[in-house]
């Protein structure tokens, strides 16, 4: 009995120790311009909204080319009606009219405003938590984040965030591919959320989030990572003259976040092509550009990730892993570059100071 006495006792100290140095060192950053993942309600507030009106602003500045890029990876191949990013978007605009080149925008800018929040957000505090405990586990006070920790911060805020709204994803990827010819229409979001749930299961509200999940390393990983290593060699080096008082100008960042975007999606690219065709999967009154307006051709079942890898290679090829990939570089470069500049724009406004010190 003494002897639990004497264990317990040392247990409570050694917890209280650890918390105290822990408070310790949390004070220790705070005094040196790096907050710990705690952060006072106001600073959360804004950086959630700073986050919100970046994903808001790019998405709908890239709209037209973002539902093209859907319509190219979820059609059928017996049945081509978008033949490459001019004649799709053409076709867009004759057979559905302007509004067409926006349908599925309400549903995604509902979507990528939390989604972005939680992503911006989550980053920042995975960056702060992970320097913390960086810090006090090489002993090097002054240490900063590597690109491999950057890396593992970018990866889970995207897949804190991918998960938190991939209901809403997919039930926009049906929306942005339907058609006036389409045998049956969801009329908004809440209404494709509540069908797709009463047919189909609560299961059928994650289809292809297992592709996602993986494709989230690479892709939000990524773009955190080469953006803010970017960002950091070009304040240190100063090439060409493109760094003022310590500062990038917007069209150098915009650079940064253009670069990173590039890097992430062509990497993660077939991925979201797999993904997009098993939300598709199991969809009674599908559009007319999933089942080819009546063809013969049935669109396929798949039975998860590696079936429809494998489906998709042997029936149209490997470069069907890559339908949309043109409009959607065309896409994510601006996208990414513009939602990384508004959010600092705004975080700035906002008075946020959440950036770890260099």
């Amino acid at each position: 009995m003494a002897s639990e006495n004497v264990v317990g006792k040392n247990t409570g100290e050694s917890a209280v120790t650890t918390i105290v140095n822990l408070a310790a060192e949390e004070a220790k950053l705070a005094r040196e311009g790096v907050k710990a993942p705690g952060h006072a309600i106001l600073s959360i507030c804004k950086s959630l909204v700073a986050g919100g009106v970046a994903g808001g602003v790019s998405r709908t500045a890239v709209a037209p080319l973002e539902r093209l890029k859907i319509l190219l990876q979820v059609q059928n191949p017996h049945s081509i009606q978008y033949n490459g990013t001019v004649q799709g978007l053409k076709y867009i605009w004759k057979s559905e009219g302007f509004r067409g080149l926006f349908k599925g925008n309400g549903t995604n800018c509902a979507r990528i405003v939390p989604n972005s929040a939680v992503k911006f957000f989550s980053y920042e505090q995975a960056s702060s938590g992970i320097l913390l405990l960086y810090r006090r586990h090489s002993g090097k006070e002054d240490a900063q984040l590597t690109p491999v920790l950057r890396l593992g911060a970018g990866a889970c805020a995207g897949i804190i965030a991918m998960s938190a709204t991939y209901p809403m994803d997919m039930v926009r990827g049906r929306i942005t591919v339907q058609t006036e010819k389409s045998p049956y229409q969801y009329r908004g979001m809440f209404h494709a959320l509540r069908t797709v749930y009463c047919e189909e299961g609560f299961r059928a509200l994650y289809k292809g989030w297992l592709p996602s999940v993986i494709g989230v390393i690479p892709y939000v990983g990524l773009n955190f990572a080469v953006y803010e290593s970017l960002k950091d060699w070009l304040i240190k080096t100063n090439p060409y003259g493109l760094v003022e008082d310590s500062e990038l100008s917007v069209v150098t960042r915009l650079g940064c976040g253009a670069v990173a975007g590039t890097v992430g999606q062509t990497v993660a690219y077939p991925l979201d092509v797999i993904r997009r065709r098993m939300q598709m999967v199991g969809w009674k009154d599908a559009a007319s550009v999933v089942t080819g307006h009546g063809t013969s051709k049935a669109p396929l079942e798949y039975n998860g990730m590696v079936d429809a890898f494998r489906k998709t290679v042997r029936n149209e090829g490997f470069s069907a892993l890559y339908k949309g990939l043109v409009p959607n570089s065309v896409k994510v470069v601006p996208s990414i570059a513009i939602a990384f500049v508004t959010y600092e724009v705004v975080k700035d406004v906002l008075g946020v100071e959440m950036r770890i010190s260099d």
